[in-house]
């Protein structure tokens, strides 16, 4: 089997390439190590910045998101029983944030490649990428137990923090940058009305808590829980009695308890690796880089690898240039640390840290405080939480 870019991963970067690619006329093949319907069961989060939802209609799959998705023109901080809204519209210059979830980008974008009739290959084992440092690459795996080969001209790793793609990479080539918090989100999914329009975030001498939304039926919440906790240990009348305690009265009022769809604990990380390319493998997405989910940074920075990654692909097949390729790992990592910079601040603005003193506690209030007083900090959060240019 031979194509031009073979793409490792079927989650939303890798069919998001695959769909401008095809596009643009560039054959692709994708491979998928689980099925589909795993693939689209997966619960994720889903607020895009203005570059993704601009780029989701540049890929001719916006139709559904431009129906359903919820545009926000601010966002919510809670600290000391009182709200305060930042106006993300005025002061980013007109952006917004558009609330869609990353399921829903999934299958908007599985379906538009089934329609394209583009090859993607699901459940595919023991995938191997080789020569990815030689002009010809190529990719084995196994399907029904057939052993099968993809020839290549590049491999673009959009299979995740735990994929092969990164690990395929010489040990010595990468230099890797991680934090490991010691806390994690206890998440509910509920088929609820959101408790307030725009997204809440909360401080509390209990720890964190946010209330965000998939639709306007659709809720989830998070409430911060140490490392250790186990998700069994709580009850939906739990959660909820929580996550009342930690927001202002006026939101806690107003949130509507029911059946969880789905409850888990995530661990917060910040990771990057870097450099972003090895000979003709480049890196996207969580293969490369982890941001806690405070910033909503985590399928936008995704987005925003593809955008470098197929400018620099339909450069170097349409005008016979690599200039492009030759800086997809230094331009993709310029706008990484700037995003990994914002939820590292957003994050040590809004959680409890069990190693903190009471001066760092003041801090953090004092923080807050200038955050929604000074138009100045609220223009600065507002422009990062909307989405530095690419």
């Amino acid at each position: 089997m031979r194509t031009q870019v073979a793409i490792i991963g079927a989650g939303p970067a890798g069919l998001l390439l695959g769909q401008l690619l095809s596009r643009a006329g560039i054959d692709n093949v994708i491979l998928e190590r689980r099925s589909l319907d795993y693939v689209l069961s997966r619960i994720r989060a889903g607020v895009l910045e203005q570059g993704m939802v601009d780029m989701l209609r540049e890929a001719g799959v916006a139709g559904r998101l431009d129906r359903e998705g919820q545009v926000h023109d601010g966002v919510n901080f809670a600290f000391d029983g009182t709200l305060h809204r930042i106006d993300l519209k005025h002061l980013s210059g007109g952006k917004t944030v558009t609330v869609y979830g990353q399921t829903e980008v999934t299958h908007d974008l599985a379906e538009a490649r089934q329609a394209l009739g583009r090859t993607t290959i699901y459940e595919a084992e023991d995938v191997a990428l080789h020569d990815i440092d030689t002009a010809a690459p190529r990719v084995t795996f196994r399907v029904n137990g057939e052993v099968q080969e993809l020839r290549c001209d590049f491999i673009a790793g959009c299979d995740g923090y735990h994929g092969v793609s990164r690990r395929s990479i010489p040990e010595g080539a990468l230099t890797s940058f991680e934090r490991v918090y010691p806390f994690g989100w206890l998440g509910l999914l509920v088929d609820r009305p959101p408790a307030a329009h725009e997204l809440v975030y909360a401080r509390h001498e209990r720890g964190f808590a946010l209330c965000s939304m998939r639709s306007a039926q659709r809720s989830r919440y998070y409430v911060q829980v140490p490392l250790e906790e186990r998700v069994e240990n709580w009850s939906d009348e739990a959660f909820f009695d929580e996550l009342r305690r930690r927001l202002p009265a006026e939101v806690a009022d107003a949130v509507q308890t029911g059946p969880s769809l789905e409850k888990s604990i995530a661990p917060l990380r910040s990771f990057v690796a870097e450099p972003m390319r090895f000979g003709r493998l480049f890196l996207a997405g969580d293969a490369a880089h982890i941001v806690p989910p405070t910033g909503a940074k985590g399928l936008n920075l995704a987005a925003s690898d593809v955008r470098y990654l197929f400018d620099a692909l339909r450069e170097h097949y349409n005008d016979g240039s690599d200039a492009g390729i030759e800086a997809y790992s230094a331009r993709a990592l310029a706008r990484i640390w700037k995003a990994e910079r914002f939820s590292w601040w957003m994050t040590g603005l809004l959680h409890r840290f069990p190693e903190r003193s009471a001066f760092e506690e003041r801090m953090q209030q004092a923080e807050l405080d200038y955050l929604v007083s000074s138009p100045a900090a609220a223009t600065a959060m507002a422009e990062n939480y909307v989405g530095l240019p690419y």
